[in-house]
């Protein structure tokens, strides 16, 4: 007969100082499930090995990615008996970090310096709302970064003038938005790639499977995004100075260039509705030019060509000279074009000393 050991016992504060963390960690990992409860003796305590090996392969899921409530499922596939292999690497494949950068850390000093040197304690507190920076535990000047890029988006625009106010309004709405075009991938991936695997509890073999193809198409949505995304800001970019600045560089000299269509167009007079054309140069003089002879007057009538520029373009013309310039404002600034690139033109032409 041989003799056994006592199982060993421990106090909550024991047993936080051999797992290497801290009372309330205990305490919020029972209240959460993630723990068993201890045994009651009397007015105290008693937590046993099993807590203890619970809490240390706690500690080693999250610092491999995982989140506290796949934590908690694979700790329940644990306890009832289910193989962990498959399992195990499915969730770490959907659960893990989805980007390869890595987390950091920042101080609450260094934090006030990259956003202008001020404490802002609101700012601050929508950060950690919104998931940009993590409070650790135990430390109230310390924060853990999920993402040092996202962070220093942040920093970069508002150096560059947005408050910190617009910026986090900006997060929250591109955030919705990000998350629709993510539920839309895997609406997609699961209809045509996951859905075998999904109507019944998957197999140890299964899982692995799973699991390979997870780690095939993880990075297919990022790529797709960022695609798409360059695609749009291209896009929307051109639209956007054009918006504003007017597409005039579609008038060149004696170009005959066709038109170009739009679907509410005005003349560089600021008038017309669907079919607008600028005056012909002649009545497009800038003030105080010279004024231009018979002969002048017949040749430009007759090398004139109609031009639609859109309406917002002649507005925007119109909203920085005034009514009264814009012909003469798109005059000036067509023949100001025109110029540097016949200029530059020439340039290119001259032929380099021997």
């Amino acid at each position: 007969m041989t003799d056994q050991s006592p199982p060993a016992e421990y106090r909550i504060e024991d047993l936080a100082h051999i797992s290497g963390t801290s009372v309330r960690t205990i305490r919020a990992y029972q209240d959460r499930g993630l723990l068993p409860k201890p045994e009651r003796r009397g007015r105290a305590n008693v937590y046993g090995d099993e807590h203890l090996e619970r809490l240390r392969r706690t500690a080693d899921l999250l610092d491999r990615g995982y989140t506290l409530a796949s934590i908690k499922e694979l700790l329940e596939a644990w306890d009832t008996g289910r193989g962990l292999g498959g399992v195990l690497g499915l969730v770490a494949e959907i659960d893990g970090p989805w980007s390869d950068e890595e987390a950091a850390r920042i101080t609450r000093e260094e934090l006030y310096a990259a956003f202008g040197g001020s404490p802002d304690e609101e700012a601050l507190a929508d950060a950690v709302e919104l998931g940009v920076l993590e409070r650790l535990p135990g430390s109230d000047d310390v924060f853990r970064v999920p993402s040092p890029r996202e962070l220093a988006v942040a920093a970069e625009l508002h150096s560059a003038g947005v408050p910190l106010t617009a910026i986090s309004g900006h997060l929250r709405e591109l955030r919705g938005q990000v998350e629709h075009i993510a539920a839309r991938f895997l609406d997609f991936t699961t209809e045509y790639v996951f859905h075998p695997y999904l109507d019944h509890q998957p197999t140890e073999a299964e899982a692995t499977e799973a699991a390979g193809l997870v780690r095939r198409l993880r990075p297919l949505a990022q790529q797709t995004v960022d695609a798409e995304l360059a695609r749009a800001m291209r896009t929307m970019a051109t639209r956007y100075i054009h918006h504003h600045l007017g597409d005039i560089s579609n008038v060149n000299n004696n170009s005959g260039t066709a038109p170009h269509p739009a679907s509410t167009s005005t003349s560089a007079t600021g008038t017309g509705t669907g079919t607008g054309s600028t005056a012909p140069e002649a009545d497009l003089a800038p003030a105080g030019a010279p004024a231009a002879t018979a002969a002048d007057t017949a040749d430009a009538d007759a090398d004139a060509t109609m031009i639609a520029l859109p309406a917002e373009a002649i507005r925007a013309v119109r909203d920085l000279v005034g009514q009264e310039h814009v012909a003469a404002f798109i005059t000036a600034a067509t023949r100001r074009e025109v110029h540097a690139r016949t200029m530059d033109e020439l340039a290119a032409r001259r032929t380099p000393p021997r």
